[in-house]
């Protein structure tokens, strides 16, 4: 057995399936997008976890799989809130302890990045983080608002930028359909303008969706209504339209979409806007997901 404590449920990126997943805090500290159901159990509360215990799953995981463990992922939903002197011992007890590990990544939720400065970023860096999976979910004010994501199209630029002044890896996630049909338009053109102004190295595109039900969101954002099939495609191809990127992956293959698209931005746009537009006007000879694929 591996000598970390979890509480359930454990999320992690899909790129993170063969890390090893070490919580140093339990839950997200912000916790208040209405869209987000991944940490409202109640026994995912937020807390920092007590250092001396994380240092010590780290020591017992690397005496009984130190030469095994190439990747780690620091869970929970924004592990970067910590403060950088605790961070800095945690990645010091992975390279110690673990010294096979080549990559060490996190969720990042822009606002734990506002009370960093580029000094403290770059030595988290060199410390050994070499990847950050951000939730931007939209680069519309106004949608960021609806939803009480807490952030803007401005702080998360800025901490985009300082992550990539770093060269530390950024993978962006936007969710495709947050906007509802009345600020569809807008979510997807000032999505695609953060991430021209940023360049991420990877962008991802997910379905919103509420297995929970839509009470939290309707509440915050009235008049929200969800887009079709065909509108999400139409909102697809408007963001990918609008993007001007030099080198960055692209993946819209999470259970959540109709239509898996993977590529390379801007080298494949034509392409990918290619299936885009069959799926809006063929959607027969697209290769949908069919519903019941879709892990909802």
């Amino acid at each position: 057995m591996i000598p970390i404590r979890y509480v359930e449920p454990v999320f992690r990126p899909p790129s993170e399936a063969e890390s090893l997943i070490l919580p140093v805090t339990d839950g997200c500290s912000w916790n208040q997008c209405t869209f987000c159901e991944m940490y409202t159990a109640p026994q995912k509360k937020f807390r920092a976890r007590e250092e001396d215990e994380v240092l010590e799953s780290i020591r017992l995981t690397g005496l009984r799989y130190g030469d095994q463990v190439r990747r780690v992922f620091l869970a929970d939903g924004d592990a970067l809130v910590l403060p950088t002197r605790r961070l800095l011992s945690i990645l010091e007890a992975i390279r110690t302890y673990l010294p096979a590990v080549r990559r060490i990544s996190s969720y990042c939720l822009p606002r734990n990045l506002r009370k960093k400065s580029q000094q403290e970023i770059d030595e988290l860096a060199a410390a050994g983080l070499k990847m950050v999976y951000v939730g931007a979910e939209s680069g519309d004010d106004q949608v960021l608002a609806a939803v009480n994501k807490g952030e803007s199209y401005e702080t998360t630029r800025e901490s985009l930028d300082k992550l990539g002044q770093a060269g530390i890896t950024r993978s962006v996630m936007i969710l495709n359909g947050l906007g509802g049909k009345a600020l569809s338009a807008q979510h997807a053109d000032n999505s695609a303008r953060l991430i021209n102004a940023t360049q991420p190295e990877y962008l991802a595109t997910l379905v919103v969706s509420f297995p929970q039900g839509e009470q939290r969101l309707r509440a915050g954002f009235p008049g929200w209504e969800p887009l079709s099939q065909h509108e999400l495609f139409v909102e697809t191809e408007r963001l990918l339209s609008g993007l001007e990127l030099k080198r960055t992956v692209f993946r819209s293959d999470h259970a959540s979409n109709w239509l898996v698209l993977k590529g390379t931005l801007g080298a494949d746009k034509a392409r990918l806007l290619g299936e885009v537009r069959q799926a809006i006007t063929a959607p027969e000879s697209a290769g949908l997901r069919p519903a019941w694929a879709r892990g909802l």
